[in-house]
């Protein structure tokens, strides 16, 4: 960024309705605060083991079952501390020994540092690629006899690349598949038989705020966590997943969780269902991303950081900028003008803007900001 930002005015006429673009927390839609608003009086401030909070527990884990197409055997499971929290919680109660886990980002690699701290489990498997690219998902490759959990990770946040869902082939039987999806979850589309544990936190592709995880499980999946829980290794109370799977099934959580990121979290799941189900909001991040792409691709000073179109995310555009232009100072104009956290990630350290494009986004808000950000680029370089 140069000493003294130049100020920069965006006309009106190309500015995006709604300014927020970030990739977490994300833009939560209007008429969800409307209807949070609506039954405040009933329902914030009261207790988590009442009805009024477990029947919308049980509106949330209905909602999921519904989206993702879930059978019936399968349990939605929710447990307070987001998606880090739940890495532990899984470190502790998924994990027999060893993992396998697939690294291409600040994100994929959180969970495996985690997991090779652990003293009471093996060193992990750790397979991993530059950032900007991501490791083979060739079934077949990735089998592995001493391995009895694969960790990989549905869409990277931190470099916007995803990865298709595919159970390895070959090696252990009773391995099971744990999918960190907290940026992909309601806007990628997979197929529940490749996992068995698929796991996020709502504030991304929800529209919701921090303070959950959630973990769609299989059958296998609980019969791990079940096991685990009975068995010696000592687990911490507010990690064990035996706890929060047993509180789930009565619709609660073990400690008091926060409701309105709860009520959000089901207002956003009920207007994908209402409007398609998960094709759909896939279909519209999948819309907005191509806005961001497409016009990165025709612009002499913007290019997608991800060389591989097979390889881009459908919900986190990263796109770089030339050297002569300071993107931070693209960041602060956008910023000055409403336009909000559009900053690429800090550990990147790119020329580069992060773009969420998440089902809450307006495609014409996409627009708008692509014309915002060539007016700036305009005056900077003028």
């Amino acid at each position: 960024m140069s000493e003294t930002p130049p100020s920069i005015s965006i006309p009106a006429d190309l500015l995006p309705a709604d300014g927020r673009f970030a990739s977490g927390p994300s833009k939560v839609r209007p008429e969800a605060v409307a209807g949070l608003s609506a039954i405040a009086g009933d329902y914030l401030g009261t207790s988590h083991r009442k009805p009024a909070v477990k029947q919308m527990v049980g509106r949330l884990r209905d909602g999921l079952s519904e989206l993702f197409s879930l059978p019936d055997d399968w349990e939605v499971v929710l447990g307070n501390g987001g998606t880090t929290a739940f890495w532990d919680a899984a470190t502790f109660g998924l994990i027999e020994a060893r993992s396998l886990h697939l690294s291409f980002g600040e994100f994929s690699s959180k969970f495996a540092k985690g997991v090779a701290a652990a003293p009471f489990l093996a060193d992990p498997v750790i397979v991993a690629t530059e950032m900007g690219d991501r490791p083979d998902v060739d079934p077949a490759s990735l089998g592995r006899d001493n391995v009895d959990l694969y960790a990989f990770t549905h869409n990277e946040t931190s470099t916007g690349v995803s990865q298709p869902l595919l159970r390895p082939t070959g090696g252990n039987p009773d391995a099971i598949v744990a999918v960190d999806a907290t940026s992909a979850a309601g806007a990628i589309e997979f197929d529940p038989a490749e996992v068995d544990c698929y796991y996020f936190a709502p504030q991304k592709a929800f529209g919701s705020d921090g303070g959950l995880w959630i973990a769609l499980c299989s059958p296998k999946a609980q019969e791990r966590i079940k096991a685990l829980a009975a068995g010696p290794r000592w687990i911490p109370d507010f990690l064990s997943l035996g706890i929060a799977l047993d509180n789930s099934t009565k619709n609660q959580t073990y400690n008091t969780p926060a409701l309105a990121t709860i009520y959000l979290t089901v207002d956003t799941v009920e207007w994908f269902n209402a409007n398609g189900g998960l094709s759909w909001s896939a279909g519209r991040s999948a819309e907005l991303s191509g806005i961001v792409y497409d016009w990165a691709e025709a612009h002499d000073l913007a290019t997608p950081f991800v060389a591989d179109t097979s390889k881009r995310s459908p919900v986190v555009a990263t796109i770089d900028f030339d050297d002569s232009v300071a993107v931070d100072d693209i960041a602060a104009a956008l910023r000055a003008n409403g336009i909000l956290d559009t900053e690429g990630y800090r550990k990147l350290g790119r020329n580069q803007l992060r773009i969420a494009c998440f089902p809450a986004i307006e495609p014409d808000d996409m627009r708008q900001l692509t014309k915002s950000i060539d007016h700036v680029l305009a005056q900077l370089t003028q």
